[in-house]
């Protein structure tokens, strides 16, 4: 089973835990939030695969996951797009974190110190069904609409990371 970094607010290592006791018990833990942009700069959302324990089917950013311990996030949100979307990332940028706190109706818990990630890529996609069903470029413009008019669509942590992006894009 995969190990998880437990963290406390200010994201300093505490431990690390099996990735469901993480989930059933609520454990603050240290995850990432990959958004890429193609050169249109233009968003890449991916829609979870129905077989996701939970947010199966709901558009998300274009990768997310958690770092495993000992190895750099940067290092992890690359090799995890490989796997995820089939996407080779040079360059990746950490442009800040949250905590967030979800519980789902099946009883498990988000609770998580989400590093936000992004990069450019403007190669092929090739998905990995088991955590992606379909992924689509779209702009900044057209997903704040579709937040704001159809926030269930997307995953709980979306929203938080969606503005971060959007401020960091504004302020660079």
């Amino acid at each position: 089973m995969r190990k998880l970094i437990l963290v406390d607010y200010s994201d300093r290592e505490i431990g690390v835990c099996e990735k469901l006791e993480a989930h059933e018990k609520a454990l603050l833990h240290r995850a990432f939030s990959v958004v890429l942009f193609n050169s249109k700069e233009e968003m890449l959302i991916q829609r979870r695969a129905e077989k996701k324990y939970h947010s199966a089917g709901l558009l998300t950013n274009s990768c997310c996951s958690h770092p495993e311990p000992n190895i750099p996030i940067l290092v992890c949100a690359k090799e995890r797009l490989v796997d995820e979307i089939g996407a080779v990332v040079d360059e990746l940028t950490d442009i800040g974190s949250f905590v967030y706190f979800h519980k789902f109706d099946d009883g498990l818990v988000e609770y998580e110190l989400d590093h936000v990630i992004v990069g450019k890529y403007d190669g092929e996609i090739n998905l990995n069904k088991e955590e992606a069903s379909e992924c689509f470029w779209k702009s900044i413009e057209e997903v704040e609409s579709e937040l704001l008019n159809n926030p269930n669509e997307y995953t709980v942590w979306f929203k938080e990371v969606f503005y971060k992006v959007k401020n960091y894009l504004l302020n660079r």
